[in-house]
């Protein structure tokens, strides 16, 4: 264990980690030209040029004439994936807090430290993009005061340009200490990551903490006390027969049942009954909730199958079986924002070649009844029967802005018009602030971030965190369109915006949906009582155009003829909703 190193990588969006981990990477002993394609190897990676999944790769580097073995656990920036942070952390000994000199520090970068600072492991910051002219002195010192360090104990680095890159692997050596498990203690181990292989089976990336883990050794997950027995082991590198405390490595778990398996989840012997686990079971808990269904009813078990796939990566994706009366049979999905959402879906097309369908977002409301029993809901179409509820509870985050001080007027301004509460303001120089809000999670879920970024020209970082539930004046809000409920559109809302946002999904719907030879009715309803309308006006075709003449009497004849057959259209006439109807009104304020 002297010579490991456990350690990751804690930054925000685009200050350069994924190009410092690949640098890294190459001066490893045993690197490979092209070995970088371990590191954001997904399509959408790329082309987002943000981290979503995290990996594991070892890097042997020469010092003083020994082999280190330098583990590196990648981790995404974005608060969608916080959970791949968490984890990442809770595996290793010690952390880079990577910062770009051209944006300073983050909200979702102090909120990662915290966590990282919390659990006690060595921070070493980095400043990276030293290559660009541009004086950092601002940086150092707000570093300094963030970290209570000195100016010597902050790195400047170029990943692009390859500046400072061997002193920073010397620096993770010396002051990042060893992983402190000891070997002769009951086997204890974290999953990492787990990926599904169509021809092995279910590959399980762990973190051993205690003991030794041996081929052919059965071992048990403490969140379903499932048994496994371990047949292939391998140390990130090559098959072994055994690892160590201390070690990162993999084993492989030959079965097609991807059920049982749970990233965050704690393995140890299978009669151990001591050994509690690393990670609470609600540690992370999902934020909004779309409902998710095939376009093709054929494509269920497909569906399920994917989403299955899908959740054995990403502890924070939830779903469950759900039925929609528009739609059929599909899955209610748990997500922890927009954008985790964006790429699940996008995962599902891609990987999986399957078209779907979506509902609009919602958050998990709290419903007290009358009796005092509570519930959780998240689907709008089983509210209870209002006379049976005594208040509904709406989730409240707290939100840390970053920002400059000449914006505090407007930033304030804005949230407060969305229902936040202002806590506290922290100066961290003299023209950068940290703003605290508490605010309704509904409020910022869709177009909140982006608001933010054009009142305050762009210099501004945001990060928020779950609560609690407050009392709330929420009511559900059904659409209609020709008198039959959509029930993929049905949302919650607070009383004071449901007038407002009934109206904006009425008035898209109507440039959405394409006219008809017959009137189309879009309503809005509150407490069953129509609070929004929208009319789309039939195609209207001149029947009486081939008349050149002649008596008025013919002209009438062919008019009732045309009345007739729009009252029947009417009554037996299909609308067809666009297949991106749904997706389009995501971006709905």
């Amino acid at each position: 264990m002297k010579y490991i190193r456990n350690f990751c990588i804690i930054a925000h969006i685009d200050h350069g980690k994924s190009t410092l981990a690949k640098r890294l990477l190459e001066y490893s002993i045993n690197f490979i030209k092209n070995k970088n394609k371990l590191l954001d190897n997904m399509d959408l990676e790329k082309e987002k040029g943000i981290t979503i999944k995290n990996h594991i790769v070892q890097i042997k580097y020469k010092y003083k004439n020994n082999i280190y073995k330098l583990n590196l656990i990648d981790t995404p920036g974005h608060s969608d994936f916080s959970f791949e942070v968490y984890k990442s952390i809770l595996a290793c000994e010690g952390a880079l807090l990577l910062i770009d000199i051209s944006k300073n520090i983050q909200a979702q970068t102090i909120s990662n430290l915290n966590f990282a600072l919390k659990n006690k492991i060595k921070i070493i910051p980095v400043l990276n993009k030293i290559d660009l002219n541009i004086n950092y002195n601002n940086v150092k010192h707000d570093v300094k005061k963030l970290l209570k360090c000195k100016k010597k104990e902050i790195l400047k680095v170029s990943a692009k340009k390859n500046i400072g890159i061997n002193k920073l692997l010397k620096f993770i050596i010396k002051k990042i200490p060893y992983p402190k498990g000891n070997t002769k203690l009951p086997l204890k181990a974290l999953i990492i990551d787990s990926l599904y292989d169509n021809f092995k089976g279910i590959k399980i990336y762990f973190r051993i903490f205690d003991g030794i883990l041996k081929k052919n050794d059965k071992i048990k997950l403490l969140s379903n006390k499932k048994i496994l027995k371990i047949e292939e082991i391998r140390n990130l590198t090559k098959k072994t027969n055994k690892i160590k405390a201390g070690n990162v490595g993999l084993f492989i778990y030959k079965t097609k049942n991807i059920d049982n398996i749970k990233i965050g989840d704690t393995f140890v012997y299978k009669n151990d009954i001591k050994n509690k686990s690393i990670i609470k079971s609600n540690y992370i808990k999902p934020m909004i909730f779309i409902g998710i269904y095939p376009i093709n009813n054929d494509n269920y078990k497909k569906l399920e199958n994917s989403i299955k796939k899908l959740k054995l990566n990403d502890y924070s994706f939830t779903f469950c079986k759900d039925f929609s009366n528009t739609f059929g049979f599909g899955f209610r999905c748990g997500f922890l924002g927009i954008l985790h959402f964006e790429i699940i879906k996008e995962r599902i097309l891609r990987e999986y070649k399957i078209n779907i369908i979506t509902t609009i977002p919602n958050v998990g409301y709290k419903i007290i009844f009358k009796n005092k029993k509570k519930i959780i809901i998240n689907n709008p179409i089983k509210l209870p029967n209002k006379n049976e509820i005594l208040y509904i509870k709406e989730p409240y985050v707290k939100i840390i802005i970053l920002s400059y001080n000449k914006y505090i007027g407007k930033i304030l301004s804005f949230c407060i018009k969305k229902r936040g509460i202002f806590k506290n303001i922290f100066y961290i120089s003299t023209k950068k602030i940290k703003l605290k809000f508490e605010i309704p999670f509904s409020e910022i879920i869709f177009d909140f971030y982006n608001k933010l970024k054009i009142i305050t020209n762009g210099f501004i970082s945001m990060n928020y965190n779950f609560i609690y539930y407050k009392k709330s004046n929420i009511v559900k809000i059904d659409i209609y369109i020709n008198n039959v409920i959509i029930d993929g559109f049905s949302f919650f809302s607070h009383i004071n915006n449901a007038f407002k946002k009934s109206k904006k999904i009425c008035e898209k719907l109507k440039y959405l949906i394409p006219k008809k030879q017959f009137e189309i009715i879009i309503q809005a309803y509150l407490n069953n009582k129509i609070i929004v309308r929208e009319n789309i006006s039939p195609y209207k075709k001149d029947v009486t155009s081939k008349c050149y003449g002649g008596d008025i009497s013919r002209k009438m004849k062919l008019l009732n003829k045309q009345k007739i057959g729009k009252k029947k259209m009417n009554k037996i006439g299909k609308i067809d909703l666009p297949k991106n109807i749904f997706f389009s009104l995501i971006n709905i304020e």
